[in-house]
């Protein structure tokens, strides 16, 4: 199978088809019959090795292009299981300087506790990155589209920093999916994923996924299993059904996002659009060449600010106002009261978030849908004829 469609529907099924089914049954089984298998060959519900498990873990490797994946509880279990089983203490680990905030968290919190640390890097400067290199440095973390701005790293130059210096490379694909990249034919070790968002696209699961070699897959399975991230048999079930769907979203979201952010970037009611696949993205010459797609993440600042962002959120009718990203309904949400809201006033000024940005994760409604609810809601702004 070559198409990415294809293989979303069919790579990794059960063959012959379990009782003839069509779709993957549900294995709500939490424990299986024992026939003298190696402990870790023991099928066991905690330990993601059900039927759903493995058919989820085979169809993601084949959309990453990666020898093998892994579904776990939660983006934030995949992110747990890649860093806690690659880093010991005494580690140093480099990371984008603008990380979604679980990840910061993370690494502020529970990495910290056990003598791991991390310096930020300008990820658009790659000259900079020896000055922060350590001897006890293992490993490179980036994003390939940031939250909330959709800035995108130099990934190339990660790659090949990684592989000068000996680090284990990882990024979080959750904005792009692989759909838009597959950040392991560019020659990223590993590849994780909030399935909660694009992968699944409903609004209705919480899932993560982890993507690279068998070894490495393996390593973060034994670490997810001992902190018990393991996903659900039936929410397997729906982010399964979910992918059937990948590229056919994305697609439209693609497509829509772009027609929109361009419509935006000319109002005159609009302060800055952020989206990368207008000229104006500062990397916009970067997303054309590695990325299939630019994606369904805007966000936008109105003249106003936070005054103008309330009335237009109010104003709005189609888009709900929340916080998650990727699903069907398109949702918007102001990052400093919501995403970025546990950080100061200044840290969010350092990385771009004002009071007035909105994030806008456009949905699968009808695109002119879309725009006539927008140009209704600015035209409601005190400040429309700015």
């Amino acid at each position: 199978m070559n198409e990415l469609q294809t293989k979303s529907i069919h790579a990794g099924s059960i063959r012959p088809r379990f009782g003839g089914a069509v779709v993957t049954p549900v294995f709500q089984s939490s424990t299986y019959e024992y026939h003298g298998e190696d402990y870790h060959d023991v099928k066991y519900m905690r330990l993601s090795n059900s039927p759903n498990h493995e058919v989820l873990g085979r169809r993601i490797a084949e959309l990453e292009g990666t020898e093998a994946a892994l579904v776990t509880g939660s983006g934030m279990a995949a992110i747990s299981s890649v860093l806690m089983s690659s880093l010991s203490p005494g580690d140093h680990i480099l990371v984008q300087d603008c990380l979604y905030g679980g990840t910061t968290g993370l690494l502020d919190h529970e990495l910290k506790r056990n003598g791991i640390t991390y310096t930020p890097i300008d990820v658009q400067t790659p000259s900079s990155w020896n000055t922060s290199l350590q001897n006890n440095t293992r490993a490179i973390y980036v994003e390939t589209l940031t939250n909330p701005l959709v800035q995108m790293a130099d990934l190339e130059a990660v790659v090949a920093f990684a592989r000068d210096h000996s680090l284990e490379s990882v990024i979080d694909n959750t904005f792009a999916s692989p759909v838009n990249c597959r950040p392991a034919t560019l020659g990223f070790d590993i590849v994780v994923e909030s399935c909660t968002k694009y992968m699944n696209g409903h609004n209705d699961v919480i899932a993560g996924c982890v993507a690279g070699t068998a070894q490495r897959v393996s390593d973060c399975r034994v670490t997810l299993n001992h902190v018990g991230g393991s996903l659900d048999a039936h929410a397997c079930y729906l982010l399964e059904r979910g992918i059937k769907t990948l590229v056919l979203r994305v697609n439209h979201q693609n497509s829509s996002a772009l027609q929109i952010a361009t419509e935006m970037a000319r109002h005159p009611a609009v302060k800055v659009v952020h989206y990368p696949g207008l000229p104006s993205h500062a990397q916009h010459e970067r997303a054309k060449k590695l990325l299939a797609g630019f994606g369904g993440m805007i966000s936008f600042e109105l003249h106003g600010g936070l005054e103008a962002a309330e009335e237009f959120l109010a104003a709005v009718k189609l888009p709900a106002v929340a916080a998650s990203l990727g699903g069907a309904e398109t949702l918007m949400v102001r990052p400093a009261a919501a995403v970025h809201g546990a950080l100061s006033p200044e840290e969010r000024e350092r990385s771009g978030v004002t009071d007035g940005l909105i994030r806008f994760s456009v949905g699968l409604e009808g695109t002119d849908d879309l725009l006539a609810d927008i140009r209704h809601a600015l035209t409601t702004l005190s400040i429309s004829e700015a």
